[in-house]
């Protein structure tokens, strides 16, 4: 039996019953006509006509280097907004609402595991994961409501995750391994129980056993909390343990992607 098997199914909570008594998952996630182009270009980076992902949903979006994939989850984080069409998320149309509420929506629902962690070196390891609940109210209740403090919480965390050695909490997080960095970052993004969680490449530094075991306890604290998980990489080797895979190229109708990779990485 697949390890992952019992992680790989979407969570029946905020499904909707149909007349005919079918369960129909609910959509955390929906793109319409999207384009997005930098720099004005005539070709637009992204040509995206539709794209659906449900609640409890584990996606994983293969693409190489170059192909749009970091810029598709900026715009499915609010970060930027497309030139035409609409990124739907909880049912919020991003494009409608002002940068300032954007980066609140952002800080209410969503956790970003970011390719290069981005820890706060001058922060212990526990802050740097309780960091989210300072700027949403809504997840710090959530985490408040969980672990009954928000440190509490935190150390849940990071146990669930295999860091549970006191004298590794006390180090400064520029003195932890690159695992274990993921991994407080990862503790970061899940904590206050965020409705999407975000991954950027966050396994393009660890080794095969590594990446496998950092998935499998991504994926049973996001089904406890009933979170979506949207999981990017250039790593196809990985694409075999989610329930849904697809490659960028197989929704994106620009070719611009494929001829010219943007300056930064993407």
């Amino acid at each position: 039996m697949n390890a992952f098997a019992p992680f790989l199914m979407p969570q029946s909570a905020g499904r909707n019953v149909t007349m005919h008594g079918e369960v129909k998952p609910k959509a955390v996630i929906s793109i319409a006509d999207l384009r997005f182009s930098w720099n004005s270009a005539k070709e637009p980076m992204l040509d995206i006509e539709s794209l659906q992902i449900v609640q409890g949903e584990q996606l994983f979006i293969a693409g190489p280097s170059g192909s749009g994939k970091s810029t598709l989850l900026n715009l499915l984080a609010g970060v930027i907004t497309p030139q035409r069409g609409r990124v739907q998320v909880l049912g919020q149309r991003l494009e409608n609402l002002t940068g300032a509420e954007r980066d609140q929506f952002r800080a209410d629902h969503i956790g970003f595991i970011f390719q290069l962690f981005n820890l706060i070196p001058y922060l212990s390891v526990v802050e740097n994961v309780i960091l989210p609940c300072g700027f949403s109210r809504l997840r710090r209740d959530k985490a408040l409501h969980k672990g009954g403090s928000l440190q509490a919480e935190a150390l849940r965390l990071l146990q669930h995750l295999d860091l549970d050695d006191p004298q590794l909490l006390k180090r400064p997080v520029t003195e932890l391994s690159v695992g274990q960095q993921q991994r407080v970052a990862a503790a970061r993004a899940l904590i206050g129980a965020p409705d999407l969680l975000i991954a950027d490449e966050p396994t393009s530094s660890l080794d095969s056993d590594l990446r496998e075991r950092f998935i499998s306890l991504l994926f049973e604290e996001c089904r406890r909390s009933g979170t979506t998980l949207i999981f990017v990489s250039h790593d196809t080797t990985l694409q075999p343990l989610f329930s849904r895979s697809l490659q960028l190229s197989q929704i994106n109708r620009s070719e611009r992607a494929a001829v010219l990779p943007l300056k930064g990485g993407v």
